[in-house]
């Protein structure tokens, strides 16, 4: 078999298009690992600004200026309970995380938004 001209140019044009491929593909790569890389410190701040729910309970509590005993009786639960939500050491069921959020003036999604 002879190797003509014109098939010794095909081969060289699509060498030199899987190398131009290649090349990009190996560009694009990198700019996104340094995109990436520059992005850490956004995200490790936005790991600080997460918080435990009993956190988000405790600022909204201490917010409103009320004390633990004033919201364990407006719920019907024992001051301690309250004390375990905002410790992290319970979490409060479904139905005081609703009358929290509506004892502190706000919806519930609003106490879980920030939540980690």
């Amino acid at each position: 078999m002879r190797i003509t001209t014109g098939m010794l140019i095909l081969n060289i044009v699509l060498l030199l298009a899987v190398c131009a491929v290649f090349g990009y593909l190996i560009f694009l790569v990198i700019k996104a690992l340094r995109k990436y890389i520059r992005s850490e410190p956004i995200r490790k701040e936005k790991i600080v600004r997460a918080k435990t729910l009993g956190e988000v309970l405790k600022k909204h509590r201490t917010e409103c200026k009320m004390t633990q005993e004033f919201v364990a009786e407006a719920l019907g639960v024992s001051r301690q309970a309250v004390s375990k939500w905002e410790t992290g050491k319970a979490d409060p069921s479904t139905t005081n995380l609703i009358e929290l959020a509506k004892l502190y003036g706000t919806s519930p999604e609003e106490l879980l938004k920030g939540v980690r």
